[in-house]
């Protein structure tokens, strides 16, 4: 060999080694995959049974059957998406097992991330039956679920740094699909964000609000495409391994409501897509079906019978996949490539600069203002987001989008806010029933109304009405003293009328009829999103009639009353919490008048703790009140206040009270409908006294009840027993507030 020959194969092959040494990795896995045919992964959409998702993957990774490209729908989308980004199987689980996926398709934040104006909309009127009222009517919310909790689940599964990157640019080639609402076309998401193209593969119609992907409304891919082999093909997959995870059609018992009805005409156009894909299997494809039971769409306890479904099918078919394997070292080195690297430790930077954009009539500087951020505070990227989310507390917005720049060792902060058009006009209707199968019955049907965002300074109108057995009007306008203040007044309005009976020694002597008219002016400070104190004066005046026997005439009777009052709520949920705490605490004091010589003054406590197990929930609640002449301002008798005993029977100038609440699960209605359906039990003590109150006083009573309490849209309802010692014994059918 000439000796110019010899000396340019040394250079050539140091040149390769050179070449070998810097790209040693992505050389290997071009010879891998130059060496075997290119798989995709397609995973369909199906809700909570898409779990099973994770299942399939957990074995692709024992029996290290590598994948080169990944195509989702929905749900598919989300486990599909995460993957191709580099999270690992572990992740996935990690994700399924711990979110709080009732908290996810709920209508709005969980309840312990509102603002406390919204918290107390829960205490006046529990019900969850709302509306967009406008000059052209009344509108539906856009979906059932808010957007607050799915987007940061989501949020929260994508490895660091993914969000925002192109769908084209993640560690394997991903695809999604959605549906164009206004047209039935497929959309094929192929340059949007990741995050973006999650979002709208799962934008069920009906679930979660649809999605604006370049200027084209979109909504779930399963309604055109749910198993989208086609896809995967026309991105060069030599082989496709297809999960199909979709709802079967239901027989004809399961179709007795229209809910049920409504469900089927879905899943029929799901399954027929579902369908024409199966054909588009070649000999040479994989077609893995965990078999998932009775699972449905939304059926999100069942996330580890899911991710077992999921394992078994795909074991089943070991033989057909074992000959797709990479040894160990090559699939080590295929994952490495795959996986995100590990995140960098979010360091807290200064804030340069925080500034917020809104698409309506809130007023920007107060939505930063509420984030509670401020230039100069050094803060991570986990806590610019967290603040962030917190504004969906508000209840005003559809959407809340963080932009953060770092640059020259400082933060930028930009919140985009959206609007939801129809919740800064909104009406909440509720329905109230209380019976003792005897001679208590009640009814009541309540209207709330909230308009927000009246001015730049954020001002609201609250009106509530109710008409029933107690007829009660009051409105209130509350303002806050600056954008984003904490400050606020708030004048208001009341009138009341209700009939009661008179007791004496627990027998009914007469019944008397009641009307009120006060107006009041409060002055006050919101103490974070959890509490609020305030002072203010009362002016009212209270006519009462005897009406049985009837008497003729009205004792009218005129009040000032200047009163101090402090909250606080933190409770996740009212009826039967899990965590958090609930105090409401007042003192009022009438001036001495020319009749009176001397000042009058009463006050009330009440507070509540959440109590939770696995299985169980419930709450120790106590009241105190006192009055200084007269009766307390509050009183005992029915459910859950003294069970068996008649309501509002027992009174005296104090009033001593507490209860254990302690329910277990049993079952769920479907999250349309409502919750969780329970049976507990209640025991309960206390009574009204003359004297101050003694555990030996004669006075004092126990109770206890035993119920069924389903959680419906119009708050609590339950069906159940109480009795009171030595004394009587009722049945309870009762549907609103028990707090």
């Amino acid at each position: 060999m000439p000796p110019l020959v010899r000396q340019l194969n040394a250079l050539a092959a140091a040149g390769a080694w050179l070449l070998a040494a810097a790209y040693p990795a992505s050389l290997h896995a071009a010879e891998i995959t130059a060496a075997r045919p290119r798989i995709a992964l397609v995973l369909s959409g199906g809700g909570a049974r898409g779990f099973a998702h994770i299942g399939v993957l957990r074995v692709l990774r024992e029996l290290h059957v590598p994948v080169d490209m990944v195509v989702g729908t929905s749900m598919g989308s989300v486990v599909g998406g995460a993957y191709a980004a580099g999270a690992s199987v572990d992740d996935l689980e990690r994700m399924a097992r711990e979110t709080n996926w009732d908290q996810v398709v709920a209508d709005r934040p969980a309840r312990d991330h509102l603002a406390f104006r919204r918290r107390e909309e829960d205490v006046l009127l529990p019900s969850r039956i709302e509306f967009g009222l406008h000059r052209d009517g009344l509108t539906l919310p856009p979906s059932a679920a808010g957007n607050a909790a799915l987007e940061q689940a989501l949020g929260r599964l994508l490895p660091a740094g993914t969000r925002d990157l192109s769908v084209s640019q993640l560690a394997l080639p991903f695809r999604s699909v959605a549906s164009d609402l206004l047209t039935g076309e497929p959309v094929e998401l192929v340059d949007t964000p990741l995050f973006l193209a999650m979002r709208a593969s799962l934008a069920v119609p009906g679930v979660f609000a649809p999605v604006r992907v370049d200027q084209r409304l979109v909504v779930d891919g399963g309604l055109v495409r749910n198993l989208p082999v086609n896809m995967a093909h026309a991105m060069g997959a030599d082989i496709v391994i297809a999960v199909n995870v979709g709802t079967p059609l239901a027989p004809e018992k399961e179709l007795g409501s229209a809910l049920g009805v409504a469900q089927q005409m879905l899943n029929i156009l799901t399954e027929q897509n579902v369908q024409r894909s199966l054909k588009e299997l070649q000999p040479q494809d994989i077609l893995i079906a965990p078999d998932l039971g009775s699972v449905t769409f939304l059926d999100f306890s069942h996330v580890n019978g899911a991710i077992g479904a999921g394992e078994k099918a795909a074991r089943a078919l070991a033989a057909r996949l074992a000959p797709l394997a990479l040894d160990a070292k090559q699939y080590a080195q295929f994952e490495n490539r795959r996986l995100a690297a590990p995140a960098l430790a979010d360091t807290a930077l200064p804030l340069a600069k925080v500034e917020a954009r809104s698409n309506g009539r809130i007023n920007p500087a107060a939505l930063v203002a509420q984030s509670g951020l401020k230039p100069g505070q050094p803060a991570t990227l986990a806590q610019v987001r967290e603040a962030a989310d917190t504004l969906y507390g508000r209840g005003d917005l559809a959407r809340v989008e963080t932009d953060i720049v770092d640059s020259d060792g400082k933060r930028d902060v930009l919140i985009r806010a959206s609007e939801a058009g129809w919740a800064r006009s909104r009406l909440r209707i509720g329905l109230e029933l209380a019976s003792d199968f005897d001679e208590a019955n009640s009814f009541a049907l309540k209207l709330m109304y909230v308009r927000t965002s009246l001015n730049s300074w954020g001002a609201e109108v609250r009106a509530l009405m109710g008409i029933g057995d107690k007829r009660d009007f009051g409105v209130q306008f509350w303002q806050p003293l600056g954008a984003g203040s904490p400050w606020f007044i708030a004048p208001s309005l009341q009138y009341g009328s209700a009939s009661g009976d008179i007791f004496s020694g627990g027998r009914r002597l007469a019944r008397n009829a009641y009307n009120v008219r006060g107006a009041s002016l409060a002055l006050g400070r919101e103490l974070g999103n959890w509490g609020e104190v305030s002072a203010g004066v009362t002016r009212q005046s209270a006519g009462t009639r005897v009406v049985v026997p009837e008497q003729v005439g009205t004792a009218t009777s005129y009040d000032t009353t200047q009163f101090v009052r402090y909250r606080f709520d933190t409770l996740d949920s009212l009826g039967f919490p899990s965590r958090g705490g609930r105090l409401d605490a007042s003192l009022e004091r009438s001036p001495a008048s020319g009749q009176i010589g001397q000042s009058l003054a009463r006050s009330s406590i009440t507070g509540m703790a959440a109590l939770h197990t696995d299985n169980w929930a419930g709450h120790v609640y106590g009241e105190w009140a006192h009055a200084q002449s007269g009766a307390a301002p509050l009183s005992l008798g029915g459910f859950l206040r003294l069970s068996g005993t008649p309501a509002d029977s027992i009174q005296g100038r104090t009033i001593a009270f507490g209860r254990l609440v302690l329910a277990r699960r049993v079952g769920a209605l479907p999250i349309t409908l409502g919750g969780t359906v329970r049976a507990g039990f209640s025991l309960e003590t206390g009574g009204g006294f003359d004297q101050p109150p003694s555990l030996k006083s004669t006075s004092r009573k126990q109770a206890a009840s035993g119920f069924f309490a389903v959680d419906t849209r119009f708050g609590p309802a339950y069906l159940g027993a109480g009795a009171t010692q030595n004394g009587d014994r009722t049945l309870y059918l009762f549907l609103g507030p028990v707090w």
